[in-house]
């Protein structure tokens, strides 16, 4: 069997869609004639935790921990106690306390915006790239004794791949860079209070990087085209996905009309006009009032929750907060409507969120709400699996909330049963596996 090192920030217990990702891989590889060896942090930030994920990884995975230092005490200092301090935790979603995204262009206050300056313009590309020359170090040991025939590295955050690269480069293992997030073209890269200084070496380290790898894996065909556009280094796609043995435990709807949102769940893609529309229809019609449910299951920012209360839908309201994957997976199936609002980022056009493909393997109807042009909108059309319209498309969306309804009604709300097979976690890994053997066979 070959070997894989898989050098990732997230493992398990860690939670989320970036850690399901490469479990998921991890799961799916030794069948085909790999073994993945994982090289993670063993003392990270654990801003989620899902125990659950743990039981996915089967025993042929070597997984090496190794310590890393993190510069958060000072951040704390600064920001209090309870801070969190993943910059993809801080844009993602309002965590460990009630305060605005501070990653994005709407206002910060004098701490924030030093504390940005300082994560910033003094740990480039983030503050896990002190995590980068102790790993370099010991990985080149480790590799002498352990021998591994390509490696992977997976980002954000993308210092790992600086580990992949220096590692390939002292090696000559051939390596594989992961992106499930753009580096320089991210939403955020531009919030980020950079000089021109810290802003030229970012797009450096990226250079180097798309440059120095063997190939590069895009997750959204937009963003594929635009790191194509960037190297002459090959640039595949290999999207997130849904494993099957997920959703084939047996389900029964309940008898509410349940909006649901699973995952992260930021204010800067807060849809307001979903929840005047909803409201204005729970005025108009005491059955829908009665049968709604607004489900949200994750970590959201306060500021949905107030605009959802102060469209009069408190009643109305479940937030969940942060659950497992599972219990995810579980209140997917149990949605009447599956919502899936996008920042208000232009940059947010090239991303296809992770909860997509579940949101698909699920089989409820999408409401996707952002750009009508964007990649998420092209699979949704593609599969039939629901509709996307502008945020402030209020006709429409009354329109097809109304449908929905009616159809529910009727007991008439079916799941889709468009082929989706291409975006399974057994499958997508099939596609890794050709590229793993197409880079080794090279050598």
């Amino acid at each position: 069997m070959k070997r894989v090192l898989i050098v990732t920030y997230y493992w398990p217990p860690s939670g989320g869609s970036g850690v399901q990702r490469w479990v998921k891989f991890a799961k799916y590889l030794p069948a085909m004639g790999w073994q993945p060896v994982v090289y993670t942090p063993e003392n990270p930030e654990l801003t989620t935790i899902d125990k659950t994920l743990a039981a996915e990884i089967p025993p042929e995975v070597e997984v090496v921990k190794r310590p890393i230092f993190e510069p958060y005490g000072i951040y704390r200092r600064l920001m209090g106690e309870g801070s969190t301090t993943d910059l993809k935790a801080l844009t993602e979603a309002n965590a460990g306390k009630d305060e605005v995204n501070p990653i994005n262009g709407q206002k910060k206050s004098w701490k924030q915006k030093l504390s940005l300056f300082i994560r910033g313009n003094f740990f480039i590309p983030d503050p896990r790239v002190l995590w980068v020359r102790p790993s370099v170090r010991f990985l080149k040991k480790y590799l002498v004794e352990h021998p591994v025939d390509a490696i992977i590295t997976t980002g954000p955050p993308q210092s790992m791949h600086l580990i992949g690269l220096r590692l390939s480069r002292a090696t000559g293992i051939p390596w594989l860079a992961d992106f499930r997030d753009p580096w320089t073209k991210m939403f955020y890269f531009k919030h980020l209070e950079l000089t021109i200084w810290a802003a030229k070496k970012h797009h450096k380290l990226e250079k180097a990087v798309l440059d120095g790898a063997t190939a590069i894996i895009a997750v959204s065909p937009l963003v594929q085209d635009e790191f194509k556009s960037m190297t002459d280094t090959p640039v595949e796609l290999i999207t997130n996905g849904y494993d099957e043995e997920d959703f084939k435990k047996d389900f029964e709807l309940d008898e509410n009309f349940n909006i649901t949102h699973t995952g992260l769940f930021a204010s800067d893609g807060n849809p307001e006009t979903l929840w005047k529309v909803l409201a204005q229809k729970c005025r108009e019609d005491d059955e829908f009032r009665r049968s709604l449910r607004i489900r949200l299951v994750g970590k959201t920012d306060k500021q949905i929750t107030d605009s959802i209360e102060a469209a009069g839908l408190e009643a109305n309201l479940k937030d969940f907060g942060y659950q497992n994957h599972e219990t995810a997976v579980r209140e997917q199936l149990n949605a009447s409507i599956l919502i899936l609002p996008l920042r208000k980022e232009p940059e947010y056009r090239a991303v296809l969120p992770g909860k997509l493909f579940e949101y698909l393997a699920s089989r409820r109807p999408i409401l996707g709400i952002g750009q009508t042009d964007g990649a998420m909108a092209r699979i949704v059309t593609e599969t039939g699996a629901g509709v996307v319209y502008d945020w402030d498309d209020e006709e429409k969306i009354k329109a097809w909330i109304d449908f929905c309804w009616d159809e529910f009604k009727n007991d008439d709300l079916h799941d889709n049963t468009s082929d989706i097979s291409q975006f399974t976690r057994c499958n997508l890994t099939a596609k890794l596996v050709g590229l793993l053997n197409q880079i080794t066979e090279k050598q």
